[in-house]
């Protein structure tokens, strides 16, 4: 199936993955400068959003207008119930080579440097209802695209097939679940420029073992793909003509799940993450006690007991309300 889009204010046609059996499909056709992002359907009500990085002859650069595109292709319609998974791909063989570094150079000066980084990586200021998890953004704040990643209330996939570097590993190592071909490659190379990939560190170093990363850090030594999968950048490792399956079967298991309880997990999982053991234990604990007030919680519950396929609402409904 074609479909036509708008990039650089011009029509071009690609041929997209092939999607579930019995599937409909659904495009949000956007115009913009580096990043297209469409809405594909399946089964006519779980939506899984597609954002391609779309910038191959400059090997997809975080540049600036880069990083907006993409922070506002993840915000669209993100407390929709329909919406059940993202998934991050590019097109050429380059998924992300980093930042621009022609942005970062001293004409531009440091508060445009600084409006770089904090746009990639600075905390965005999200609020979480207690009990429905659905996110509503500060006006005054800007939400950012590393961290609003993971502040998401569905899964982010990265489909990657190429070589990821710098910032673009920082995106993957960002991700929930990151899925590769076996020739792609993953490395932190600032250093070979002078400018020591310290951003990317939070995410890399957060996602594979100290050491790991500290190597990558100090010599800019690209990893492959299977190393990266032992050293847990990456969930899953694939020939490349598997890569646009796998991905896809990933995503139709999370469609699967409930929309509310997936939201209120990732939400726990995250922020467990950064607690001690104690307080981890404790947190997780409420979560339970939350999941479990949850009508798709119960109807969970009620379809294991009765032997059946659990019938989700994807609502964030209190039993208890």
């Amino acid at each position: 199936m074609n479909a036509a889009y708008f990039v650089r204010s011009k029509l071009y046609f690609c041929t997209f993955w092939p999607l579930y059996s019995l599937s409909g499909l659904v495009f949000l056709l956007c115009i913009c400068w580096n990043v297209m992002s469409i809405n594909e359907t399946c089964a006519f009500t779980h939506v899984r959003r597609r954002i391609i990085l779309n910038n191959p002859r400059k090997r997809n650069a975080l540049s600036l207008s880069m990083l907006e595109s993409l922070r506002g292709d993840l915000l669209a319609d993100v407390d929709s119930p329909d919406l059940r998974v993202i998934i991050i791909s590019a097109e050429g063989p380059v998924f992300s080579s980093g930042h621009d570094l022609r942005e970062l150079t001293s004409a531009r000066g440091p508060e445009y440097h600084r409006r770089v980084f904090r746009t990639c990586t600075q905390v965005s200021r999200v609020l979480r209802a207690a009990f429905f998890f659905r996110f509503f953004i500060d006006a005054f704040a800007v939400a950012q695209v590393m961290t609003l990643i993971q502040d998401l209330p569905v899964p982010v996939i990265a489909m990657v097939n190429g070589v990821a570097t710098a910032a673009g590993c920082q995106l993957v190592a960002s991700c929930d679940v990151a899925v590769a071909s076996d020739k792609s490659t993953f490395a932190t190379p600032g250093v070979n420029v002078g400018l020591f990939c310290s951003t990317p560190g939070v995410a890399v170093g957060r996602a594979v073992p100290g050491k790991v990363a500290m190597e990558m850090l100090f010599t800019g030594t690209p990893i492959s793909a299977r190393d990266a999968l032992l050293h847990g950048l990456l969930s899953k490792v694939v020939p490349e003509e598997r890569l646009e399956a796998e991905t896809s079967a990933v995503a139709r298991r999370v469609c699967g799940a409930s929309r509310p309880v997936v939201a209120l997990g990732k939400a726990a999982f995250h922020r467990q993450m950064s607690q001690g053991r104690d307080a981890a234990y404790a947190a997780a604990s409420e979560a339970m006690v939350d999941n479990l007030a949850l009508r798709d919680g119960q109807e969970g519950i009620r379809a294991f007991v009765e032997k059946r396929e659990p019938v989700w609402s994807h609502r964030a409904e209190n039993v208890h309300d």
